[in-house]
């Protein structure tokens, strides 16, 4: 029987019951993604230590399409669809992405149709630290005064990829700088999204992406959006609106990239942890 457990922060919940080795019912299924919209971020503990990367996928896949990163040198040497999240380096080289955005952001916000759902599944587990955090983006709109809610309808952000607040390449804070080809294949540009968003299943309304790749409001001038993408991010994640995912060793977490924020942690190198992500696309681009 699958099993739901709210986190009893404002978001967040652990799913048990579920075991991803084998394959899923459309029931059992289903109810993993009514929690999902419910809870926003859900977590599956004790799944296999040895899950298969096709069985992964297949979990994944069934939120939407994945997405292969285009940060393709971290891509599982087998299959694309994972990115392969670790600081451990074999032979002088990194097996993976060390930061995978210590800043508060959402996944794909930087591409015209953004992401559905991020998938991780954990395989090494460093002895302290390796967290996430996650800021709930719905409850943050819903607290807003309607003065501000009034402002903020039909406004349209603009987003690039990498982080608006530190655009030093070398810095450990901003987005893994792409190459030329990789900015080519991807054809990285200025991507507009509104900034107030209803969920492509719930309807719900949410706040979207107001930390990260956005850096201007259209229609404003440039301080004038900047103050208020800046307000609008101090004002979503306030302590009151984050839930902390720790991770053990096979754990799978999910989280609604329309629904949250979040926030990558840094892990002190001489702690080995590795992880494999699946982000899978909505089915087509917000309506703005």
């Amino acid at each position: 029987m699958i099993s739901v457990q709210p986190s009893g922060a404002c978001m967040g919940a652990e799913v048990s019951g579920v075991d991803l080795s084998g394959p899923l019912s459309a029931e059992t299924f289903g109810a993993i993604r009514e929690a999902l919209h419910r809870h926003h971020v859900i977590v599956l503990r004790g799944q296999s230590p040895s899950l298969e990367a096709e069985r992964f996928i297949d979990f994944a896949g069934r939120f939407g399409r994945p997405e292969p990163h285009v940060l393709d040198q971290f891509h599982h040497p087998t299959h694309s669809d994972i990115l392969i999240l670790s600081n451990v380096k074999k032979n002088g080289k990194p097996i993976g992405l060390a930061d995978g955005g210590t800043y508060w952001h959402s996944d794909y916000s930087y591409l015209d149709v953004p992401a559905r759902a991020t998938v991780l599944y954990s395989i090494q587990v460093p002895e302290v630290g390796g967290d996430t955090l996650f800021a709930d983006q719905e409850q943050a709109y819903a607290d807003l005064p309607e003065k501000m809610k009034q402002r903020l309808e039909g406004l349209v952000t603009l987003n690039l990829y990498g982080n608006r607040d530190d655009l030093d390449p070398e810095s450990r804070t901003i987005a893994f700088p792409l190459t030329e080809d990789q900015k080519q294949k991807r054809s990285i540009s200025v991507i507009r999204h509104p900034l107030v968003r209803r969920h492509p299943y719930t309807g719900r309304k949410a706040l979207y992406a107001v930390s990260g790749t956005s850096f201007a409001i259209e229609g404003m001038s440039d301080d004038e959006g900047l103050a208020l993408l800046r307000e609008l991010a101090d004002h979503s994640t306030q302590p009151k609106y984050q839930y902390r995912v720790s991770y053990g060793v096979g754990d799978v977490v999910a989280w609604d990239n329309a629904s949250v924020l979040h926030s990558a942690t840094l892990t002190d190198p001489k702690f080995a942890r590795t992880l494999w992500r699946v982000t899978t696309k909505e089915a087509q681009r917000p309506a703005m």
